[in-house]
């Protein structure tokens, strides 16, 4: 059973859980370094995150912009869930609540790998080519 869960209450198990989650994705598996992982944002944030038989499997976290936008970050799958379409379900239930919220947009940095990923769920790439963590990013879009 799937169930989708979101909180920002840094001292929640929904925190907790996504925070492992990103250690073993960012931090374990792609060597990106913990001081750049967890940040500064870490209490600006609401953090989602999906559970398959009560695991937690895949997250992601938001941030309103200053324009009625809302940035994602941090979307990741543990490695052994991945090409089950859980990725998606997490983007579109938090593209769902964005819009109930009367968000105007979602804006993200993708990995380039990850690009079509999102395209496929309506996401344009906009601007330029950058480097976070030593990994190659485009800021991708989805007016609402």
């Amino acid at each position: 059973m799937k169930k989708i869960r979101h909180s920002n209450n840094l001292n929640s198990d929904i925190y907790r859980d996504s925070l492992n989650i990103r250690k073993n994705v960012f931090i374990i598996e792609q060597q990106v370094p913990e001081n750049l992982e967890i940040d500064n944002s870490e209490n600006k944030c609401t953090y989602f995150v999906l559970y398959l038989d009560e695991q937690p499997v895949a997250t992601a976290r938001f941030f309103p912009t200053d324009d009625q936008g809302i940035h994602i970050q941090r979307v990741a799958v543990l490695k052994p869930y991945r090409h089950q379409n859980l990725g998606s379900e997490l983007i579109n239930q938090i593209i769902s609540y964005a819009k109930k919220q009367k968000y105007n947009y979602v804006i993200l940095g993708a990995q380039d790998h990850a690009q079509n990923f999102y395209k496929s769920l309506g996401f344009t790439v906009v601007g330029q080519q950058f480097l976070e963590a030593g990994i190659l990013h485009h800021d991708m879009k989805l007016n609402l």
